[in-house]
């Protein structure tokens, strides 16, 4: 039997659809790329954006149509609004938080559905994969589906926090997307409600995984040779905070990552994701110097660049703050790149107020800026405001701040013309003949070559030329040669 599932959205998701498909894989299911092979589908949801759950309900309008000629369970999980979740109990047959991963296996033997793993009465191998405090040992075996008799059944556990039981999820080892590289959670949810914002209503507020959980992952997958590992959360930086006296700081994770990588002898880089302002503190930016592995690249979103915006979206920082922040990773880590998030189009943004992120744009010079357009989400504060920004207007704003930030990445990546870099490679690019890279500063880089066994390995370039948001270079050598 066949699964194949829908990712959208953040690495957050990323990373929780490869714990998703871990206890697929344990249950005996086998991954396909074709849906339309699958027996079941489904969706790991984003409702930051309505274009995201969009593309979830056009998804499951496919998929039911499907059902008339197969057996097919479909699911929804993920960042989802209680709206959403309302609209969905009606067209999936399963909808649950990811905390609730762990009794996957119950909700699917609701079904009838045979597994190999369910044709014994336990699977020690599953029983160890999924290690949780009460353990659901999945035995489907019990189970026959039956063509004539079935009849489709929402099953949907009891309404809790999204946050609770979230431990659970994080003692399922995931099914990794890559060889090279992985993501870690360290945290769960968010506390800053900014009025734009959806995570707070479908992820609860913020819990932090126990600290010796995370460098245990960590060190395994170094020593499995992995090359980078992303630490994710909806606000890294707030790490500890909602355990103080219990749990250790962000700062000194990034001290206990530092030290563990000067200690092992491995090479590897350790990213982070994302970030607030408001969190971030001096020691953070001083662990990030001091350590080679931790990569010297920072993402620090800012939003807008006006005051009286933040404001009205409860960022609770301001530019002076955030000024002061960038002061220091430039005085700190000169070398380091800076990427941010930016929302144009926010309820009421005037003119000035947007031309004073544009100026920022041109102040930091970000290697990389993610801009979307704004649109109001159910539940959050700001969907209570008039959306009274036109779209052709968030449009034109949209392609002058990217113009805008591609002009000055442009600049920055031409000086990197001459210089020799280790990169390391992903794959094939989308020019033929060639392989796709990224630098330390998560910089897009390309090179000639047809040797697939460079994968997954660092090589040092020398660059030729540039791009606004990506350099070509030539192979100089790889590693271990």
């Amino acid at each position: 039997m066949k699964y194949h599932i829908v990712q959208l959205g953040c690495q957050m998701n990323i990373s929780d659809g490869e714990r998703v498909q871990q206890v697929l894989d344990g249950m005996g299911f086998s991954s396909t790329e074709n849906e339309k092979e699958a027996d079941l589908l489904g969706v790991i949801a984003c409702s930051v954006r309505q274009k995201g759950i969009d593309k979830v309900y056009n998804k499951v309008a496919t998929w039911n149509k499907w059902k008339n000629r197969k057996n097919l369970i479909t699911f929804v999980s993920g960042c989802v609004l209680p709206a959403d979740k309302q609209k969905f109990l009606k067209l999936f047959d399963l909808v649950f938080p990811v905390s609730q991963l762990p009794q996957l296996p119950e909700m699917i033997s609701q079904y009838g559905v045979v597994t190999p793993a369910g044709m014994q009465s336990l699977d020690p191998g599953f029983a160890d994969l999924v290690k949780t405090h009460e353990q659901v040992a999945p035995n489907p075996a019990a189970f026959r589906l039956d063509p004539a008799a079935y009849k489709p059944v929402h099953v949907e556990i009891a309404p809790q926090k999204p946050e609770e039981h979230i431990e659970d999820f994080w003692h399922i080892a995931p099914k990794y997307g890559s060889g090279f590289e992985a993501y870690i959670p360290i945290q769960n949810g968010c506390n800053k409600f900014c009025t734009y914002c959806a995570v707070p209503y479908t992820r609860g507020r913020e819990v932090s995984r126990p600290s010796a959980e995370i460098m245990n992952e960590l060190r395994h997958l170094v020593l499995q040779g992995f090359k980078t590992i992303t630490l994710l959360g909806q606000n890294v930086n707030s790490y500890g905070l909602d355990k103080k006296g219990e749990e250790i700081s962000f700062a000194r994770l990034l001290e206990q990552i530092g030290e563990y990588g000067n200690q092992s002898g491995k090479e590897f880089r350790v990213y982070f994701t994302s970030p607030h302002p408001r969190d971030m503190t001096d020691d953070v930016i001083e662990m990030v110097a001091r350590y080679a592995s931790l990569a010297k690249q920072i993402h620090l979103p800012v939003q807008s660049g006006d005051n009286h915006v933040l404001v009205r979206m409860n960022r609770n920082h301001d530019m002076s703050r955030y000024r002061e922040i960038v002061k220091t990773i430039k005085r700190l880590i000169p070398e380091a790149t800076l990427f941010t998030d930016i929302i144009v189009g926010f309820t009421g943004e005037s003119e000035e107020e947007f031309e004073n992120t544009m100026k920022i744009m041109g102040e930091f010079k970000y290697n990389m800026a993610y801009i979307a357009q704004y649109s109001p989400r159910p539940g959050a504060a700001s969907s209570r405001w008039a959306d009274d920004i036109p779209k052709e207007v968030k449009k034109e704003r949209y392609h002058r701040l990217t113009a805008e930030m591609m002009k000055h990445a442009l600049e920055y990546n031409k000086q990197l013309i001459g210089q020799e870099m280790k990169v390391l490679v992903r794959g094939h690019d989308r020019k033929d003949g060639y392989l796709s890279a990224y630098t330390e500063g998560r910089i897009v880089a390309r090179f000639a070559s047809q040797r697939n066994d460079l994968t997954g390995q660092y090589v040092t370039i020398k660059i030729t030329s540039a791009a606004p948001l990506s350099i070509e270079g030539e192979l100089i050598t790889n590693q271990g040669e």
